[in-house]
């Protein structure tokens, strides 16, 4: 949904957007936290089943996906066929799945340092199997990113933080964020082919392949194979309503936050949008620090800044090549 006006009018929706991206994704990060740590009930027991969080998310998506469509789509054919969703729609069904199973292991704050640092895989396939060649200060993004998630793994976690895990394993969870970025690069370069074959296709509609598949393989997963544990997931929610509340406000603010997300796109362009969720990243991160009782030591304080000051010095260069080619523009 596009939005043209007055420069103030573009301000408020600017406005709109970040608030929007910003407090569906942290409460999210927080209920998220709240699964995956706190003890339900009488008996105190865990919500072991975070990968049932994936199929709640697919299903919650793909009935607002769908709505969105009837009530704000203008197109008509052309778009991409719902079949085309459908190598994307495993990866994004196994990538997110390993990022939520990695909270067992390690502290929110880790989780989302080694996610901020999806860049790094990125240069490395770009190198390795392409040939690109970067500049000097992308290589240096890149060496910020990576050694403030490397020394943050490093040091040591404070007590009262892993006393909260269900599984304490920090390289076991590191490998499955390094598994969930792998995933991510497919899924977002699938996105890419489609869209570039497909031109007409909406925001809407590639939400709503992707969640379509989801859907269709975490039935799959959690109901059709042996060891499937959809039904202990529901069980569990049965008897304890409380973390049945939670998943659900958890799916409706992936549902709001990928509202905005799109809108702030359509709006104002994919570099403003990697701003206002690299800063939200930064935010949860204290949010979750000072909230949700995830104690960080000044040395982990330095490894987050680390982290951010990278990326926000790589939103810089992208606006920096932006400008370069809308003056190229304005010259010929």
């Amino acid at each position: 949904m596009e939005v043209q006006g007055s420069g103030f009018r573009r301000i408020l929706l600017l406005a709109l957007c970040i608030s929007g991206i910003w407090s569906a994704y942290i409460y999210q990060g927080v209920l998220q936290e709240t699964l995956s740590t706190k003890r339900f009930g009488p008996d105190e027991k865990r919500f072991e089943h975070l990968a049932f969080l994936n199929l709640a998310q697919s299903v919650v998506c793909l009935v607002w996906s769908y709505i969105m469509i009837k009530l704000w789509s203008n197109a008509g054919s052309g778009g991409a066929p719902w079949w085309t969703y459908w190598s994307a729609g495993i990866t994004n069904t196994i990538g997110p799945a390993m990022g939520i199973e990695a909270l067992k292991y390690i502290s929110y704050p880790a989780q989302v340092l080694a996610k901020s640092s999806k860049m790094i895989p990125v240069m490395l396939m770009g190198t390795l199997v392409y040939g690109i060649r970067y500049t000097f200060p992308e290589y240096i993004c890149s060496f910020l990113v990576a050694g403030g998630v490397s020394v943050f793994a490093l040091l040591k976690t404070s007590s009262k933080t892993i006393s909260k895990l269900a599984h304490p394993n920090a390289p076991l969870g590191y490998a499955l964020c390094s598994l969930n970025l792998a995933f991510d690069g497919f899924t977002n370069a699938t996105q890419d082919s489609i869209a570039s074959r497909y031109p007409k296709t909406e925001a809407w509609d590639i939400m709503l392949g992707m969640n379509l598949w989801g859907t269709i393989y975490n039935l799959i997963y959690m109901f059709g194979l042996p060891q499937g544990i959809g039904f202990e997931a529901i069980q569990f929610c049965k008897l304890h309503p409380e973390a049945a509340w939670d998943i659900l406000k958890y799916c409706l603010c992936g549902a709001v936050g990928q509202n905005f997300i799109f809108m702030t796109i359509s709006n104002f362009g994919s570099l403003a949008n990697t701003t206002i969720t690299t800063t939200r990243k930064f935010v949860s991160i204290v949010v979750s620090s000072v909230m949700s009782g995830n104690p960080l030591s000044l040395k982990q304080w330095g490894c987050v800044s680390m982290v951010f000051g990278g990326l926000s010095y790589q939103i810089y260069l992208k606006w920096r090549k932006l400008q370069r080619v809308e003056k190229k523009k304005q010259k010929s």
